[in-house]
This record gives structure tokens, C-alpha cells and sequence, in this order.
């Protein structure tokens, strides 16, 4: 999938968003405007909803109570104390604050659907919540409280409470601010909610489904990334680049593996080192496996984060609520609001991406390995015995690769039942999605301490030189950090490194040599 440039103002009506409009508004702060289109649906659905109100006949949603208390018919005069009770209840997080980005996905994605004409707000409700993302005010949303069924209720509760002028938010510049205050300053006035807008701020899959999409684009860039820690390590212990050949890799013809090895070959073209032991009296025939099969297991891992995408599109063409108003006005209850696509993505994708980790650790420890590692200093230690080199980066790698594989186990398999029973099989999708987040920033952390790793033994092959792409990530990431020497304070270094993984830096420099890489 491509993430190109998208405008800074954002067009939202019922067709779906694409993946880079709502990374753009998460975290890039671009704007929003609701269509003509929209507006004229929402004022239509909601005029049915209105008609539907005033029936004697209770309708879900409408004129009941919500969840296990459906059964009750709410008077008329009630029914404001009830959007705002439900509102209010269900704002019960508890935790750490969510990031920014995360809220801001979320936020966009809940207002697409109000967008999409099915589930009867007010227009002026969209525009609020459209007002609040423009002004940069995020509500304070909180870590735990969503069992992704009947979607991300408590989070999503939490958005609707800053809607109607509660709680807390913090504004463009990250200041907490009840978040009375913050409308007041922005000039923008609460919502009275009418009937069934509660339930229609609150049910759907938006705050996975946001973190979903962040997570596919940084696992494209660190994909990539994890190729080019992989042929640097190949070209540091002078392993072959035979097993990379568009022959062989044609034998098993899965695309994230044809990738990956295309990659590889364009990384390790033209280098000296690799040259250096191609004669007759080379016996480095097969690798080791965390050499040798890289484009297997990269590549895996890419053609998992294609399935991912697919999902992800799908549920960003959906209208998740419940009840819903249908074209031909019908309001009826469904169950689309269960997060079990996006929360099954959501844990395929931690698997492979502690795979991928698991591997760049292995070939860390080969570079480390005296007995391994084909002449390099023990640890690529300036003096062993006085220095460590990365003896304890490798650690680092390790401990982060241990949490990995626990955070891989599925939290999809579980389930709790709520509502008194009937909320009895739910999908945590939302605990699927944070754990993911925790993995994506160590697979990031994994992988710079790789590359980090593989120039510090580049350097040490001088004087033959490396390859013209790895050759420019050497040197761009020695704007950062310096080359081989006695022992340093190793944190900021990881640290610099890791930011060049996670901005693209590192696969730009060795793009601006051999032109994009996949």
C-alpha cells in the first residue's frame, strides 16, 4: 500500500476515508469539512428519527433503555436525561491518558459514519465534532474500559462527553483543561443530544480501527527498514546474496517474499565486501537461517500486512452503529458493531511482527559472536575485556523481543461476558490494538539496534567498503551517531537510531542510492 501526500483539509462524507486521510488528521493535524452530501443525509435520517419518536411504539434505541435494560419505554420528557445519562455512565475509563493520535483517528472515524446518513444525529452534532478536531481539542480518553463489543463504548464515551461539554480535554497545545473551558475559548457551544445520539457517538469500532491504521503504516516503513538491517547484517558477515536470486526466489512465488528479496538484491548490489569472497575459494554456501531466509519471514510478514489492509479497508467503507437507519428508513438492530475482524488483525499482525524482531535479535548475536561473526572483535569491542562494544544492545534486544512474543498471544481469544449477559461474547479488540501499539514500538527499537549494530561492524570491514545503499544509511546514521571507538554511554545512540527507523530516514538515505525500495 502506498501512503502518499494528502491535502490539509479533509472532505468527510459518506464515502469511505483512505488510509492517508486518516493518518493526515491523527497526526498531522490536517482539517476537516463536512460535505453538502453529508449534511443533507444526516438532516434527512434525522427528520425520520424525529417522525419515529413521537410513535407510541417503543424503538430501540429511540424511545428505550439501552443493552440489557432494552425492554423499558422512555417517556418522552426522559429522554434527554437519558442521552446524557448514557453519555455520562459510560464515560468509566480508567488508566493512563490515550495518545493523541489514537483519540484523533478514533474521533475522525466516529464522525465518517455520522457522516454516512445511517445513524441518525443531528447535523449540528457532526459539525461539532468535526469543530473539535479542527480546533486541535483531544478529550482525554483513557487506556482501559473497552471490550470492543458493542464496539469501543467507554472510549468512545469519553469523546461524547467533551461533545456536551464535560470532562476534561486537552486543547491545540496539550494543556488539560475541563473541558468547558476549552469549548468556551474555542468558541464552540455544546450539544444538546436528542434522541438515540447517545447510542449513535458511542457504538462502533473506531478506536481499534484507528489504531489499526496507524499500525499498517508503520509496519510498511519498518518493513522496510527490517530489510535493510537484514542486508547490512549479510554484507557484516560476509554471508552470500546467492540465495536472494529472483530464480529461486521464484520457487515459492508469495509476493512479500519476492519483495523482501528484491530489496536485498538492491541493498547488496555493487558492494565490496561482498565481492571480497565471491571467488573460488569461498565456501559460504548457506547461511544461517536468520540470514538465509530474511525474505521468507520479512516477507510473510508483509503479505500478513497486506491481509491486514484488506480488513482495514473494508471496515473503513462501514457504518457501525446500532440501531441503524436504513436507505428506505427502516431503524434496526444489528450486530456490526463486534470488533472480531479488526480485533483478528489486530493479533495476526503482533505475530509476525515479534517474528521479524526475533530474527533481527538472532542476527545482532552473530555479529557479537567471536566464533561466529568471521573476524570481527568480539562484541565489536574497541578493546575486549576493557570495552563491551554492544554486548548489553543485544540484551536490550533481547528483553524487548521476550515481551514481544508475550504480547503476540491473542487477546481476541478471550472473551468476558457483560450487560448481564447480554454483551456474552465480546471481541477486545481495543486490548488487541494496544498491545499491537507496544509492539510496533519495540519491533522499531529491535530493528535500529540492528542496523545501529551492523554499521558499527561495516566500519570495522575498512578498508573494504559496503555497498553504495548500505554505504549511505552508514552515513546517515553517523550524522547521529559516531563510528566504531572505546566504550559510550549506548542509550541516546539507541535512541538516535531508533527515531531514523521510525521517520524513514535510514531506508531514504539508501533510496536516494538505488531508488525506492518496497
Amino acid at each position: 500500500m502506498s501512503f502518499g501526500m494528502v491535502d490539509t483539509n479533509i472532505e468527510v462524507g459518506p464515502e469511505p476515508l483512505t488510509f492517508d486521510q486518516v493518518v493526515a488528521v491523527a497526526r498531522d493535524g490536517a482539517t476537516i469539512t463536512l460535505t453538502g452530501e453529508a449534511l443533507k443525509g444526516m438532516a434527512a435520517t434525522r427528520a425520520h428519527i424525529d417522525e419515529l419518536s413521537a410513535r407510541p411504539t417503543p424503538v430501540y434505541g429511540v424511545s428505550t433503555g439501552f443493552g440489557a435494560l432494552a425492554t423499558r419505554h422512555i417517556a418522552p420528557e426522559l429522554r434527554a436525561k437519558l442521552q446524557l445519562n448514557i453519555v455520562r455512565s459510560h464515560a468509566a475509563g480508567s488508566g493512563p491518558e490515550v495518545e493523541r493520535e489514537v483519540v484523533r483517528a478514533m474521533m475522525l472515524l466516529r464522525l465518517r459514519t455520522l457522516a454516512s446518513g445511517r445513524t441518525g444525529v443531528q447535523p449540528v452534532t457532526a459539525q461539532t465534532l468535526a469543530a473539535l478536531l479542527n480546533a486541535g481539542i483531544t478529550p482525554v480518553v483513557h487506556e482501559h474500559g473497552s471490550l470492543g463489543c458493542s464496539g469501543d463504548l467507554a472510549p468512545l464515551a469519553h469523546v461524547a462527553l467533551a461533545l456536551i461539554g464535560e470532562g476534561f480535554v486537552r486543547d491545540a497545545a496539550g494543556e488539560l483543561k475541563p473541558t468547558a473551558d476549552a469549548l468556551a475559548e474555542a468558541g464552540i457551544s455544546p450539544v444538546a443530544l436528542g434522541e438515540k445520539e447517545g447510542l449513535a457517538l458511542l457504538n462502533g469500532t473506531d478506536g481499534m480501527l484507528g489504531m489499526l491504521v496507524l499500525a499498517i503504516r508503520d509496519l510498511h516503513r519498518l518493513l522496510t527498514a527490517a530489510d535493510v538491517a537484514a542486508a547490512m547484517t549479510v554484507e557484516a558477515l560476509l554471508g552470500t546474496d546467492r540465495v536472494f536470486a529472483a530464480d529461486l526466489q521464484d520457487l515459492r512465488p508469495h509476493p512479500g517474499q519476492a519483495t523482501s528479496a528484491a530489496n536485498l538484491r538492491a541493498l547488496l548490489d555493487d558492494s565490496e565486501i561482498m565481492e571480497s569472497h565471491r571467488g573460488p575459494d569461498c565456501t559460504r554456501v548457506q547461511d544461517a537461517y536468520s540470514l538465509r531466509c530474511s525474505p521468507q519471514v520479512n516477507g510473510a510478514a508483509r503479505d500478513t500486512l497486506a491481509h491486514a489492509e484488506l480488513v482495514a479497508s473494508r471496515e473503513l467503507a462501514s457504518a457501525v452503529d446500532n440501531p441503524v437507519v436504513l436507505p428506505d428508513g427502516r431503524v434496526e438492530s444489528n450486530g456490526n458493531f463486534h470488533g472480531a475482524p479488526v480485533a483478528y488483525v489486530l493479533d495476526f499482525l503482533a505475530i509476525p511482527a515479534a517474528d521479524v524482531a526475533s530474527m533481527s535479535e538472532r542476527r545482532t548475536d552473530r555479529m557479537l559472536d567471536k566464533a561466529r561473526s568471521f573476524g570481527l572483535p568480539p562484541f565489536l569491542a574497541d578493546d575486549p575485556g576493557v570495552d563491551s562494544g554492544h554486548m548489553i544492545a543485544q540484551y536490550t534486544q533481547a528483553a524487548i523481543v521476550s515481551e514481544l512474543k508475550r504480547l503476540a498471544a491473542p487477546a481476541s481469544a478471550d472473551s468476558i461476558p457483560s450487560s448481564a449477559m447480554q454483551e456474552d461474547h465480546v471481541s477486545m479488540g481495543w486490548n488487541a490494538a494496544r498491545k499491537l501499539r507496544r509492539t510496533v514500538d519495540g519491533l522499531a527499537q529491535v530493528v535500529a539496534i540492528e542496523i545501529l549494530t551492523a554499521a558499527r561492524a561495516l566500519d570495522l570491514r575498512t578498508p573494504l567498503r559496503p555497498g553504495p545503499a548500505t554505504g549511505a544509511v552508514v552515513a546517515k546514521l553517523r550524522e547521529r551517531v559516531p563510528g566504531p571507538g572505546p566504550d559510550r554511554y549506548l542509550a541516546p545512540e539507541i535512541a538516535a537510531a531508533t527515531e531514523l527507523v521510525r521517520n524513514g530516514d535510514l531506508v531514504a538515505a539508501a533510496e536516494s542510492v538505488i531508488g525506492p525500495l518496497s
